[in-house]
């Protein structure tokens, strides 16, 4: 079992092999940081795609020379995002990641109906693995940036790409909490009527290899003294692998919340693409960028 975001890039390490990551609108300094430790690792190359003058200027200044990697130039984010798309259907590189570009501008060149890589009939979302140091292990949630509110088919594929990743890191049936802000079903929270037939689907195995409780608060979910301090009997105990939100406006400010004040690093990918798709916030530090690499290199 992987517990940490180091043992992930080992297990990376160990597949002796470079991807080619193929980097939209690229110049930036984290970025370009984070792509130079994965070569400098040996588990990468990268196709820079942006403002060729910036891109050199940036990778000079980090003190390495440019000359390392390809870079391709691009007068706006739009082509920037349709051209590292375009590399990678084409079989030129393995992953797309997105650099300074805004999210709508990159999703929008992923999921063109035409030149995209949405795998057809799919659901897209996003899960990501959380470090910190609050908790024993990696902490998988969903979804950080890309359903507002996810429907009930929605939460099910959520769930299934969530189980599917804590599976790499060597978590066969891992502890599902679907979180909410009480362990009680409630009329005003109608995402729970979505919870309840999640939790049968689990039981009956028509959502496989998994153990699913919900609606959980934070406490029961992922504190193991709180299910007997409030009198509740859960089968995640306070153990959580995954925690599944009911809406992207509580997830997101969540996990922003543990990377900003509880010393959090994320490693995170878009899901339900053809091939892996790094997408993460402009503010990003170089260390979670490059953990999204490892992690997009591990899913490829």
């Amino acid at each position: 079992m992987i517990r940490t975001l180091d043992q992930m890039v080992e297990n990376v390490l160990a597949l002796r092999r470079r991807h080619r990551i193929a980097v939209a609108w690229a110049q930036d300094f984290n970025t370009i940081g984070a792509v130079f430790k994965a070569f400098n690792d040996g588990f990468a190359e990268a196709i820079l795609i942006g403002n060729k003058s910036r891109i050199k200027e940036i990778c000079s200044n980090s003190g390495f020379g440019p000359g390392l990697f390809r870079i391709v130039d691009s007068d706006n984010e739009t082509s920037a995002s349709e051209e590292a798309v375009r590399l990678v259907k084409s079989g030129e590189a393995d992953i797309v990641m997105k650099g300074l570009v805004g999210t709508d501008k990159f999703l929008k060149a992923v999921m063109n109906k035409e030149h995209g890589i949405m795998i057809h009939g799919a659901t897209m979302s996003y899960v990501g693995a959380v470090e910190m140091p609050a908790y024993k292990k990696l902490l998988f949630i969903t979804d950080t940036a890309v359903i507002p509110y996810p429907d009930l088919n929605q939460k099910i594929a959520m769930a299934n790409y969530a189980i599917e990743m804590a599976g790499r890191f060597g978590i066969d049936i891992p502890k599902i909490a679907l979180i909410g802000a009480s362990e009680k079903k409630s009329d005003h929270f109608r995402y729970t009527d979505d919870y309840a037939e999640m939790c049968k689907m689990a039981l009956d195995g028509r959502i496989k290899n998994c153990i699913m409780d919900g609606p959980l608060d934070l406490f029961l979910a992922c504190d193991t003294k709180s299910p007997e301090i409030k009198g509740v009997s859960t089968p995640v105990n306070g153990d959580a692998d995954i925690l599944l939100f009911p809406s992207l406006e509580s997830c997101n400010p969540f996990y922003k919340s543990l990377m900003l004040f509880g010393g959090g690093e994320l490693a995170g990918l878009i899901r339900g693409t053809e091939k892996p798709v790094v997408l993460m916030s402009r503010s990003e530090s170089e260390k979670s960028k490059y953990y999204c690499i490892a992690l997009a290199c591990l899913m490829a």
